[in-house]
């Protein structure tokens, strides 16, 4: 009997639920997913704020939650274990995508990197200049971070909806911009939104880092051991240190093996080898269960799957679709719910929502296209291909959607209280203003792309 036959003979009916899990994998790994999921969990958080159940949204996130070992505990309520503990995931898989494309993306090269990271200069320098400018050094001063990055998720998820009117050029273009916003985004929360610093902490945490370090160094290629020292000793360290406990998750990014066990030629012939070895173990007459040879050759198969794959690419592939569906539109739901009373009109004409909207909308097209510019007249960078004056004003009028990053700034920067619910309106109003100028824009910036 052929390896054909034998594969019929163990085939099995599909699971009743494969359809219901297939449209939601699809959508999961949909270029505009975490935008739509992000939107959503929006609308949900202001609906609910504003709603006779209002007192239950606030009660919700203040609920205090304790994790206890032995005589040590620590407390914080829901909305900061959101913000410190899942978004340290968030800035984990954000570290991931920068060494990435370090590596061998975008940013790989002085050539390739130059123009999104010139792009992301400009973008993030005239913003915070903006922001101040509105803000002086009055009580909306410390804001001025918050107008600096842009949400990837939502300006991608904007720009799939486009479909073939944009050249693929352009969207590389904007990933790159977006996480050089991004990079630089995690230096300023790093260097400037940081409280006291517990030195003996800061130093627990800086060990942990070289262990990580030295995990990487000797081999060791297991995601238990990285997420043991990563959560358990970094994570915990930094939040305890008083350096933001996200800063914690792209440090533990770096640290990633991003090399392959095996090359792709010895993965061929291994491969090829057991997929022979499999085929002469196979019978028709013998239950999966009972052959234990096939087991062993399948587990060996999978070893070989993983050795050539690089650890990086396997968190981030695994990471990713949790942080889309889960981390971000949690986060939105738990910090995105602002109540619009009498005052709301009071919020938006405040120099911190008015400095917001000014960098968000103004300054992040401004900033991008007077860099680029200027950067192109001295030669020190070139055009991507196919890419044009009007596409680039489009892109960077959808880098002023904020959004996750600015309301993660703004929780850094202001209290909760009227400063940050004017921060808040700000980035909702720039963002959603930015996203469907934006999107007009570039709908009509050319024909087609093939």
């Amino acid at each position: 009997m052929g390896l054909s036959q034998r594969r019929h003979s163990d085939d099995r009916k599909a699971p009743l639920i494969r359809p219901v899990v297939e449209p939601f994998d699809t959508f999961v790994h949909a270029e505009s997913s975490g935008g739509l999921l992000l939107l959503g969990a929006t609308v949900v958080a202001m609906l609910w704020a504003n709603s006779p159940w209002a007192a239950s949204y606030a009660g919700l996130w203040s609920t205090p939650i304790s994790l206890v070992v032995g005589s040590h505990g620590l407390t914080e309520t829901l909305l900061e274990w959101i913000n410190d503990g899942l978004m340290a995931m968030f800035f984990f898989v954000i570290g991931l995508e920068i060494k990435r494309e370090v590596l061998v993306g975008e940013l790989a090269s002085w050539r390739r990197a130059a123009f999104p990271l010139v792009a992301a200069l400009g973008g993030t320098i005239v913003p915070a200049s903006l922001y101040l400018l509105v803000n002086g050094t009055g009580p909306g001063a410390a804001g001025w971070g918050i107008p600096m990055a842009t949400d990837i998720a939502f300006a991608l998820g904007v720009l799939a909806l486009l479909g073939p009117r944009v050249p693929l050029s352009l969207k590389v273009f904007l990933t790159a911009l977006a996480i050089g916003d991004d990079l630089m985004a995690v230096l300023v929360i790093a260097l400037f939104y940081t409280s006291t610093i517990s030195w003996l902490n800061l130093g627990i945490g800086a060990l942990f880092l070289l262990l990580l370090m030295a995990a990487n160094v000797v081999g060791i290629r297991h995601p238990l051991v990285y997420a043991l020292l990563g959560i358990g000793g970094l994570w915990l360290a930094f939040l305890l240190s008083g350096v933001h406990a996200t800063i914690a998750g792209v440090l533990a990014a770096m640290t990633i093996p991003a090399r392959t066990c095996v090359s792709g030629s010895e993965f061929v012939a291994r491969g090829q080898a057991l997929l022979k070895r499999f085929e002469e173990v196979t019978s028709a007459d013998r239950p999966p269960l009972a052959n234990t040879e096939r087991h062993q050759v399948t587990q060996r198969l999978e070893m070989e799957v993983k050795d050539v794959e690089t650890p990086l690419q396997r968190l981030e592939h695994a990471l990713h679709p949790w942080v889309t569906v889960v981390v971000m539109p949690l986060f939105a739901l738990a910090n995105a719910g602002i109540t619009l009373d009498a005052n709301g009109w009071t919020h938006l004409t405040h120099p911190v929502a008015l400095g917001i909207m000014a960098g968000l909308f103004v300054g992040k097209p401004v900033g991008i296209l007077l860099a680029t510019w200027a950067a192109l007249r001295v030669g020190l960078v070139s055009m991507p291909e196919g890419v044009t004056w009007r596409q680039l004003a489009g892109i960077g009028v959808l880098a002023g959607i904020g959004f996750t990053m600015s309301l993660f700034i703004a929780g850094l920067a202001f209290p909760p209280g009227p400063l940050q619910l004017s921060a808040k309106v700000g980035i909702l109003c720039a963002s959603t203003v930015a996203g469907m100028v934006g999107w007009v824009w570039l709908r009509g910036s050319g024909r087609a792309a093939g």
